[in-house]
């Protein structure tokens, strides 16, 4: 099923004119809470090299900027900017709405569902 849910989140992001790690990116920078550059390689799976290019993207759209980290000048962190800020609300609302194949499950198969991802969630490894 997330899987089949692929094309969906592309989409979601083409009317964005976002490429699915900048969605990914803006995503997982926490408002408030700079994220190294590091890490966001590391998240999204690909080399220091690659976050350079989609940071510049962003960053000339005007949805983050780079700051230098207090603790360690060697580290640059990505923060969003407000603009990148709305645009990760919308995104994480679009989102929200469940797939079809969800809707089309009856009231009680949809609770029964959540109830097994949750325990799945929580009893997931490190």
């Amino acid at each position: 099923m997330f899987s089949r849910q692929r094309p969906r989140w592309m989409a979601i992001g083409a009317e964005f004119d976002l490429t699915p790690p900048q969605v990914m990116t803006i995503n997982r920078i926490e408002p408030d809470r700079p994220a190294p550059m590091s890490d966001i390689a590391r998240w999204l799976a690909c080399d220091a090299s690659n976050v350079t290019g989609i940071t510049d993207r962003l960053e000339k759209r005007g949805l983050l900027e780079r700051q230098n980290d207090p603790g360690d000048r060697r580290v640059r962190m990505l923060a969003l900017t407000p603009e990148g800020l709305e645009l990760r609300a919308e995104l994480q609302e679009r989102s929200r709405i469940p797939p079809p194949e969800i809707i089309a499950l009856s009231a009680e198969d949809q609770a029964s569902l959540r109830d097994i991802l949750l325990r799945v969630m929580e009893n997931r490894g490190p």
